[in-house]
């Protein structure tokens, strides 16, 4: 057991999100996020994931309890005993993804990205891409409205709407996922090491427009994106024993 006494609560702007923070504020207080042991956060998944980036400098472990839809990345919520539950919480550690995206104006631009960084025809014509990996071109053309890196930790979103597969969270592997494919018609993606660097480029980019996005950061009219795992920042997601991220990717795949 952790004792995490200093915590620090954040939510979401919804009506459920505000009216728990004010209820477990009053119960708990409500430390400075530098000063805090724990992070509590209230809200759904995209407010995990908001949260994520925003305390990534702090190195302070964060506490979801769902306040929102789904809840992937979120505890049940449960107003008693939360010292407790902290307290016993158990932590995974995970990598994000750097995107690198050169728009077709030769402007720059970075982000990370927790769970995949995608690539989206953003015309009405589908997307031509040429993907190399590591240096190596694996596949010359794809014909399709795009295609993603994700993560173990994102494997149960975008890319498994995408009909990608679920990624053990220890797995060192990322999935890349073709997005509605047209040609090849039979390639739905690939499975690569962690280490792995992808590199998208974008074919008559000015007549097939494509926009990248890195959770929910987009850049428009991109002409190459390149997308490595980032290793040297990790973030630490606490969750309720027996409920972790290992145990939910596994239940996930029986639904």
């Amino acid at each position: 057991m952790v004792q995490r006494d200093k915590i620090a609560f954040i939510a979401s702007d919804v009506d459920i999100a505000r009216n728990a923070f004010s209820r477990l504020t009053g119960k708990y207080g409500n430390a400075a996020l530098e000063d805090a042991d724990v992070i509590v956060a209230l809200g759904g998944d995209g407010f995990m994931l908001q949260t994520l980036h925003k305390t990534m400098p702090l190195d302070t472990p964060v506490y979801g309890m769902n306040c929102g839809t789904i809840g992937f990345l979120m505890n049940e919520f449960d107003e008693d005993n939360l010292t407790e539950r902290l307290a016993q919480a158990e932590e995974e550690r995970i990598n994000p993804l750097k995107m690198v995206a050169e728009r077709v104006n030769g402007s720059r631009h970075e982000a990370l990205a927790i769970n995949e960084v995608s690539l989206l025809r953003a015309g009405p014509q589908a997307a031509k891409l040429r993907i190399r990996v590591d240096g190596k071109v694996r596949l010359e053309e794809l014909v399709c409205d795009g295609a993603l890196v994700s993560t173990p930790a994102g494997s149960t979103a975008y890319n498994y709407s995408a009909h990608g597969p679920i990624l053990p969270i220890d797995s060192e592997v990322l999935a890349l996922t073709a997005i509605a494919p047209f040609r090849p018609r039979r390639w739905r993606g690939a499975l690569l090491p962690k280490s792995a660097v992808v590199r998208f480029e974008v074919l008559e980019a000015d007549k097939r427009p494509v926009m990248a996005d890195a959770d929910s950061r987009s850049v428009k009219n991109v002409a190459w994106v390149e997308v490595s795992s980032k290793n040297d920042i990790v973030h630490r997601i606490l969750f309720d024993p027996g409920h972790g991220l290992e145990e939910r990717l596994t239940r996930e795949q029986f639904l």
